[in-house]
C-alpha cells in the first residue's frame, strides 16, 4: 500500500496540499465551536444502583440533589430577625417563580431547621432543583445565580452548588487550554529549531500537530450528536494531537532529510520515506489508538470521551504525517533546510556517539544495572500501594475560587452536609400502609455513624429517635406507589467516611426492595463499575500489544518484555500521582488543595495514555536494533547501534512531548494538573530510564533468545507478519544519527 502510496503523493502533491487546506477550513469551522456542545460532568455509571435511584426520584417524585446552593448571609448577623426573615421568604417565592425551577426551598420555608443554618447562625441555606438535562441545568444555574448574587433586602447571596462549580470547571478548562497552547507552542518551536537546526522544517511539525487537533474537534462534534462527550477530552486532544504530530514528523522529515543528505532527488526521498518512516509512523498510530480504545469498555463518559478523542487524534496525526507531510515535503524538497541557523560540521564515526557508549556500558554490567534501575523504579512507585480512590468534587479548584467558597462554607460552619445527602427510593409499595415500617427503618438508618439525620414521609429522624414530626414539607416524600427517604450525612460525601455510610446505610434491612443514590453513593457505585471493567480493558491492551509487536518482530519474548518494561515505566508515574496529588506534597508550589484521594478515572486514563505512547519510543528503538541483526550482527553490537541511531531522536521527541504535557500544570483544576505532571513523567522515564538502561540490559541479558519463537509461530509469521524494514533498490548502509536529525542542515 505504501509503495504505491507514495509515487501518488509526490504526482499529486499540490492537490494533495489543496484537499488537506479545504479540509481543515471545512474542520475549523464545523469543530471550532465544540466546546458549547460539550458536557462538563461524565463521572456516573448511567446503570449504577445510584443513577438508578436518582432516575427514580427526579421521574416519581420531580426531586433530587439541588443544582444551585446560595449562601444567604444576613446584615445584622442573625438570620431568625425580622428583616432577614421577610427577605429570605421574599427570595425563596422568588425564585420558585423563575422559569425552569422544579424547586426552591429554603431555612425560611422550611420551618427553619436547625442543620440549614450556620453553627454562628448569620447565614443560612436557600437550594433550588432546575429543570432539563445537565448543560440546559448549568447554563439557567448560572443565570440565576448571576440574578441574584450580591444585596438582596436584608441579605447577602453567595451563589453556589453543584452547577456553578461544573460551570465554573468548564470555564477553567477552556481559558487553561489556550493558556497551555500559549506556553507549549512557543517552547516547542525553539526546541524544534535546535533538532533540526532549520525554521522550515520545526514548523511542519506544528503544522501536522494544527491539522490533527482542529481535524479531532470536527469529529468531536459529531460524536456530541450521538452520544455525550466530557469537555476534559479537549486538554487530551491539545496535548496528545501536538505531541504524536511532533513524534511522527519527527520521524518523517528527519528520514527525508536523512535520504536528501545521501543524495536522492526530492521524489525518491519522498517514496523512500514513506516506505519506511511511513510504516513505522502507521504501526505507532494504531498501537495508541488499540491503547486508547480500551477505555470504551467503561461505563463512565469521562473516559469514553478520552477514547473517543484519542483514538481520531492518532488517526489524524498519521493521516497529516503519511499522507500530508509528504506532499509538503516533495514542493519543498531541498528548501525544508531553508534558514538554516547552524551547520554541522562533523559526524561522528559508528561507534563513537554518545548513546552508543551510554548502551555499552549498560551491556557490560547488565545486571547490576537492571537490579538498580528496578530498585529505582518501585521505591518511586511505593507510595502507590496505599491509593486512595475518589471523585472530583469543589476541590480541584483553586481555594481562592468564588465557586468553591459555598463548598468550604458547607463544610466549615454548618454541621451536616444538607446539599449531599444520600436518597434511598422504594418503588411498588404503598407508603400510607407501611408508615409504621418506614418509621423504623428511618429511625434505624438515624443510628448509622456518621449519619445526621433522617428525613421520611412519616418525618424526620436522628439518634434512633424521632425529631421532628411530619409536616407539609414530608409530603414530597410520599407518592402513590413509592416513597423515598433523606439521609443526611455529618461525614464529608466525598471521603472513605461518605463511602462507609454509604456501605452502612445499604446493609439496613428495608422494608421493600430499595435504590441508594447520593453523591457518595455515585463514588461508590462508579469505584465498582471502573474496577470491575479493569481486567477485559487490561486485557485488551496486553494481548493487542503483545499479538502486534509479535507480528512486528516475531518473537516471544519482545512483546512480554515491552509489556512489563511499559509497566514498570508507570510506576513511578502512579507513585508521584499519590505523593504529589493525594499526600499533598508540593500542594503550596502547585497551588491545589489535598482531598486525600486521586480521582478513580486518572489512573486508568494515565495508564492507557502513558502505555500507548511508550509504544512509539518501543518500536522505534527495536525496529533499529532488528535491522542490525538481520543484517548480521550480533545482540550486543545490535543493540549498541540500534540505541545510538534512535538515541538522539527518541530523547528529542519525549522532551518535546513532555513541554507539551507540562503545559498543562498551569491549569487551576487539580486533576489537569495531575494529568500534565503524571504524563510528563511518564515520557521521561519511559525515554530516559526504560530505553537507555532496562531494554539495552535485558536484551543482553536474552542475548539470541531476543528473536525466539517456536516453529509453528515461526511458521505463522512468515506467512502474515509485518516487515518493518523495507528493502529498497540502491539501498545505502545506514546512517549515522547525525545525519538522522541534521544532514539536511549539511546539503
Amino acid at each position: 500500500m505504501l509503495a504505491r502510496l507514495a509515487p501518488t503523493l509526490v504526482r499529486r502533491r499540490r492537490l494533495v496540499l489543496l484537499v488537506a487546506v479545504i479540509a481543515l477550513a471545512v474542520a475549523g469551522a464545523y469543530g471550532g465551536g465544540v466546546v458549547s456542545s460539550l458536557t462538563g460532568g461524565g463521572f456516573d455509571d448511567p446503570a449504577a444502583e445510584s443513577s438508578r435511584a436518582a432516575d427514580v426520584i427526579e421521574t416519581t417524585f420531580q426531586q433530587g440533589q439541588p443544582d444551585l446552593v446560595l449562601l444567604a448571609r444576613s446584615a445584622d448577623g442573625n438570620v431568625d430577625s425580622a428583616a432577614a426573615t421577610s427577605a429570605g421568604a421574599a427570595l425563596t417565592s422568588r425564585l420558585a417563580a423563575e422559569p425552569g425551577v422544579l424547586q426552591a426551598a429554603s431555612y425560611w420555608s422550611l420551618g427553619s431547621p436547625p442543620p440549614l443554618k450556620s453553627t454562628n447562625g448569620d447565614t443560612a441555606l436557600v437550594m433550588v432543583r432546575l429543570i432539563g438535562d445537565e448543560d440546559t441545568v448549568n447554563d439557567r444555574a448560572i443565570e440565576i445565580a448571576d440574578a441574584v448574587e450580591g444585596a438582596q433586602g436584608a441579605l447577602t447571596i453567595t451563589p453556589g452548588g453543584p452547577a456553578v462549580v461544573n460551570h465554573a470547571v468548564s470555564e477553567r478548562v477552556e481559558s487553561d487550554l489556550q493558556r497551555a497552547e500559549m506556553i507549549a507552542l512557543p517552547i516547542t518551536l525553539l526546541l524544534l529549531i535546535v533538532v533540526f537546526g532549520s525554521v522550515v522544517a520545526a514548523l511542519l511539525p506544528l503544522a501536522v500537530g494544527i491539522l490533527a487537533i482542529i481535524g479531532t474537534f470536527a469529529v468531536l462534534q459529531v460524536m456530541t450528536m450521538f452520544t455525550d462527550v466530557s469537555i476534559f477530552s479537549l486538554n487530551l486532544t491539545t496535548a496528545l494531537g501536538l505531541g504524536l504530530a511532533i513524534d511522527y514528523s519527527l520521524f518523517v522529515v528527519s528520514r527525508f532529510r536523512e535520504e536528501l543528505g545521501r543524495g536522492h532527488d526530492t521524489r525518491t526521498a519522498v517514496v523512500r520515506t514513506v516506505r519506511t518512516a511511513g510504516r513505522t509512523v502507521i504501526f505507532s498510530a494504531v498501537t495508541v489508538a488499540i491503547s486508547l480504545a480500551a477505555m470504551l469498555v467503561f461505563p463512565i463518559t469521562f473516559l469514553k470521551s478520552f477514547a473517543y478523542a484519542g483514538i481520531a487524534v492518532a488517526l489524524m496525526a498519521a493521516i497529516g504525517a503519511v499522507v500530508v507531510l509528504p506532499a509538503l515535503l516533495a514542493v519543498l524538497g531541498p528548501r525544508v533546510n531553508k534558514w538554516a541557523l547552524f551547520h554541522r560540521t562533523s559526524t561522528p564515526e559508528v561507534g563513537a556517539g554518545l548513546w552508543h557508549r551510554i548502551a555499552v556500558a549498560v551491556m557490560k554490567r547488565p545486571l547490576p544495572i537492571a537490579t538498580v534501575a528496578i530498585v529505582f523504579l518501585l521505591a518511586l512507585g511505593s507510595p502507590f500501594l496505599h491509593i486512595a480512590f475518589g471523585l472530583p468534587d469543589d476541590r480541584v479548584l483553586p481555594p481562592g475560587d468564588s465557586a468553591r467558597a459555598v463548598q468550604d462554607s458547607l463544610r466549615e460552619d454548618f454541621t451536616s452536609r444538607e446539599a449531599s445527602p444520600l436518597e434511598i427510593v422504594m418503588t411498588g409499595i404503598d407508603p400510607g400502609r407501611l408508615d409504621g415500617e418506614i418509621a423504623t427503618y428511618a429511625a434505624t438508618l438515624s443510628e448509622v455513624a456518621g449519619v445526621a439525620r433522617v428525613d421520611a414521609v412519616t418525618g424526620s429522624y436522628a439518634g434512633g429517635r424521632q425529631v421532628a414530626p411530619a409536616s407539609d414539607a414530608s409530603a414530597r416524600f410520599s407518592a402513590p406507589d413509592a416513597t423515598w427517604l433523606s439521609v443526611v450525612p455529618g461525614v464529608e460525601p466525598m471521603s472513605a467516611e461518605g463511602e462507609a455510610v454509604v456501605h452502612d446505610v445499604r446493609a439496613v434491612p428495608a422494608p421493600a426492595p430499595a435504590l441508594v443514590g447520593g453523591p457518595s453513593a455515585e463514588l461508590v457505585d462508579s469505584k465498582d463499575s471502573l474496577f470491575s471493567s479493569i481486567p477485559l480493558a487490561a486485557g485488551i491492551i496486553v494481548v493487542t500489544t503483545f499479538v502486534v509487536l509479535f507480528l512486528l518482530f516475531g518473537s516471544l519474548l519482545v512483546p512480554l518484555k515491552a509489556v512489563i518494561l511499559n509497566i514498570l515505566s508507570l510506576t513511578a508515574t502512579f507513585g508521584a500521582m499519590v505523593w504529589i496529588f493525594q499526600d499533598g506534597h508540593l500542594s503550596g508550589v502547585l497551588d491545589f488543595t489535598p482531598t486525600g484521594t486521586i480521582a478513580v478515572v486518572m489512573p486508568i486514563l494515565m495508564f492507557c495514555i502513558a502505555f500507548g505512547l511508550s509504544m512509539d519510543y518501543e518500536v522505534f528503538l527495536l525496529s533499529r536494533i532488528k535491522e542490525e541483526h538481520d543484517h548480521g550482527a550480533d545482540t550486543t553490537t545490535s543493540v549498541a547501534r540500534g540505541l545510538e541511531r534512535t538515541g538522539r531522536i527518541v530523547t528529542a521527541a519525549a522532551i518535546l512531548i513532555a513541554v507539551v504535557f507540562i503545559a498543562f500544570a498551569t491549569s487551576g483544576v487539580a486533576f489537569i494538573k495531575l494529568f500534565g505532571i503524571g504524563l510528563t513523567l511518564a515520557v521521561l522515564v519511559d525515554a530516559f530510564v526504560i530505553r537507555a538502561t532496562l531494554v539495552p540490559a535485558f536484551m543482553t541479558l536474552a542475548g539470541d533468545a531476543n528473536w525466539w519463537a517456536p516453529g509453528w509461530l515461526r511458521r505463522i509469521h512468515a506467512r502474515i507478519g509485518i516487515s518493518e524494514h523495507v528493502e529498497l533498490d540502491d539501498e545505502p548502509g545506514p546512517a549515522s544519527e547525525d545525519e538522522l536529525v541534521g544532514a539536511g542542515s549539511r546539503t
